[in-house]
């Protein structure tokens, strides 16, 4: 193992030993004393298969079978969790043809950011993730399952199904993917467009040509964003089958997969000698396995928030700090967009998850000993499927990448490190993506121009008052604000920007997400404006320094003068789209930095990191 691995997976179990622990005893009491069907009252056990047919009914009566419950988060809106519709029933088939049983537990919400982004709905999306997580803890508590699958891909979803599930960690679970989309209008050719209709040289009809080729079907959007990012953790956790995460929606590999992915969680079940209880399997290792898939691949920020709350869920306290560490030591090994020009079509072709975690093990920086769902370690798990007459046919992974532009080596990386780092300065601590921003704009030093809407920066540039070297400052947009939305109306005006060859960067205590693109932007910041953040007292015109090359985020304002400083009153927004009803959700989500969640103590999170504001 690389030493710098091996000390950040160390560091992570020492400051959560107290706290992991407990989590264990907790799941290993649930495990002995949750009611299973065979403490379950008759009235109970009636009302929970009643709706079953007669077959299904005598089977869940044997009470050594197996009864698996879905978890779903299907609706017909979100193109990649459409294919869902007939999950349940080839589940359902498949478990029959073994002797077990399934039914629908529960659903949860499923919004899409792609609709909602630049919209009042958008306020809503990080807050849906911890109420999924809710909802999927209520489906599980009928307490009539003996394993569960987990449906889910998009961005808020998957992290929320994943802390669901870690409060029944007793169970074991598997994650069911759908797929992505056939590759479609070209990803730069998309941006061009974009741009063009940012400086009003194209018109609607012609941006919503392009965007209509981009998202034309069913299954995940194909550029490397948030959901995408989400199957590339799940695989590098042991939580879904070796190569399965980006087989296209539709397709009989992708059928076989969800029937195998039913019968193997069978196997793993507390009813079986090879027990692999959620609980157990998302570790210390799991964890940093997960967080180096994602920064090889350039992956999701969202996920420098996500992955900290998930984490909290199994009994971990993890920080930007550990994964800066890693991403120090781990080689950019992906291009795909925003990284490059490839979709994940062409990384699934080019080898996909398997080559690049047989590079990363090669390198000694993924535990090949964690403990998945399939196999009998990680080390296993570069393996890709392939349909036979027989079914499932497991194939090694080939030994290099097919398309060397795509998916490179340990000896010819994209870049020494991974494409995260964490910022520091007098304003707190910020995380920035440069695997897509070019190193001659990793560094810049220019006048704030302080928006506190993203919706005000358009009329700006639009008069051409930004054609000049601007950081631009976008502030109460943090968890407690309004939700944490992403930003993305922001990148078309901030990319022609910097193509006019002006010095542009983004500061902001909002979020970006996995399309954050070529422009340098430090987000996430925290402490946000809305708890006291110094971002609330930059002013327009103040000097700001943003270099990701030594890690520093500063205004260059004397301490005294800025103490002095009022902060910006918070500006008054209307609460349409339902926003009223989650405002007291709203008060209790954390800082960025601990996970943006409402589900678990922030002083204890920041305390087990020695952070403090």
């Amino acid at each position: 193992m690389h030493p710098i691995v091996n000390q950040v997976t160390q560091a992570i179990l020492e400051r959560s030993r107290q706290e992991r622990d407990n989590y264990l005893s907790r799941i290993q009491r649930d495990a002995a004393s949750s009611p299973d069907r065979g403490r379950l009252s008759c009235g109970n056990l009636a009302h929970g298969f009643a709706a079953c047919d007669q077959a299904d009914k005598d089977t869940i009566k044997l009470m050594d079978s197996i009864n698996v419950g879905i978890v779903t988060a299907y609706n017909d809106m979100l193109s990649a969790h459409q294919p869902y519709q007939d999950y349940p029933e080839i589940i359902k088939s498949a478990l029959r043809s073994v002797g077990s049983t399934a039914q629908v537990a529960g659903a949860t919400p499923a919004m899409c950011d792609g609709v909602t982004q630049g919209q009042s709905g958008m306020e809503l999306s990080l807050l849906s993730r911890d109420h999924i997580a809710q909802s999927t803890a209520i489906a599980l508590s009928h307490q009539m399952f003996d394993a569960a699958l987990m449906l889910g891909i998009c961005d808020k979803i998957v992290p929320g199904l994943l802390i669901g599930a870690l409060r029944f960690g007793h169970l074991p679970t598997i994650f069911v993917p759908a797929g992505p989309m056939p590759t479609g209008l070209a990803n730069k050719e998309k941006l061009r467009i974009r741009q063009l209709y940012a400086e009003g040289k194209v018109g609607r009809d012609a941006l919503l040509e392009a965007e209509s080729a981009s998202y034309h079907s069913a299954g995940t959007c194909t550029f490397y964003g948030t959901a995408n990012s989400n199957q590339m953790v799940l695989e590098a956790m042991g939580l879904q089958l070796p190569g399965s995460s980006f087989v296209n929606p539709g397709t009989p590999l992708r059928d076989a997969l969800t029937r195998f992915a039913a019968e193997q969680v069978t196997r793993i079940s507390g009813k079986t000698p090879d027990y692999r209880p959620i609980g157990k399997v998302v570790d210390e290792k799991s964890i940093v396995n997960g967080l180096v898939a994602l920064l090889a691949s350039g992956g999701s920020t969202n996920h420098a928030i996500h992955l900290i709350a998930v984490a909290r869920a199994a009994g971990f306290f993890i920080s930007w700090e550990d994964m800066d560490r890693l991403s120090q030591v781990t080689p950019l090994l992906a291009k795909v967009y925003p990284n490059g020009a490839a979709d994940i079509n062409h990384f699934h072709a080019a080898g996909g998850t398997g080559v690049l975690f047989k590079e990363l093990l090669s390198g000694g920086l993924m535990h090949p000993d964690a403990l998945t769902v399939f196999g009998n370690s990680f080390g296993e798990s570069c393996v890709e499927p392939q349909l036979s007459d027989a079914g499932i046919k497991w194939n090694s992974t080939p030994e290099h990448s097919l398309d060397p532009e795509v998916i490179a080596s340990l000896d010819k990386p994209f870049a020494m490190e991974g494409g995260l780092r964490q910022l520091n300065g007098n304003l707190g601590r910020s995380v920035i993506k440069v695997s897509a921003v070019a190193q001659e704009h990793w560094t810049v030093e220019a006048p704030a121009v302080v928006f506190d809407s993203q919706h005000e920066l358009e009329a700006r540039f639009k008069s051409g008052d930004l054609n000049k070297d601007c950081v631009v400052v976008v502030r109460f947009q943090g968890p407690k604000a309004n939700g944490m939305p992403e930003l993305h109306k922001l990148t078309p005006f901030l990319g022609v920007l910097q193509d006019k060859g002006y010095k542009v960067a983004l500061v902001t205590d909002g979020r970006m997400s996995g399309a954050s693109g070529k422009v340098p932007a430090a987000i996430h910041l925290s402490p946000e404006a809305c708890s006291g953040g110094l971002i609330g007292k930059i002013q327009e015109g103040d000097i700001i320094r943003l270099d990701a090359r030594t890690g520093v985020l500063e205004v260059l304002v004397d301490s005294d003068e800025l103490a002095a400083r009022p902060t910006a009153p918070a500006p008054i927004e209307d609460d349409n789209c339902g926003r009223d009803l989650f405002a007291s959700t709203r008060a209790l989500l954390s800082s960025a930095e601990t996970g943006a969640t409402f589900l678990f103590d922030e002083q204890k999170a920041l305390a087990a990191l020695n952070l403090s504001y």
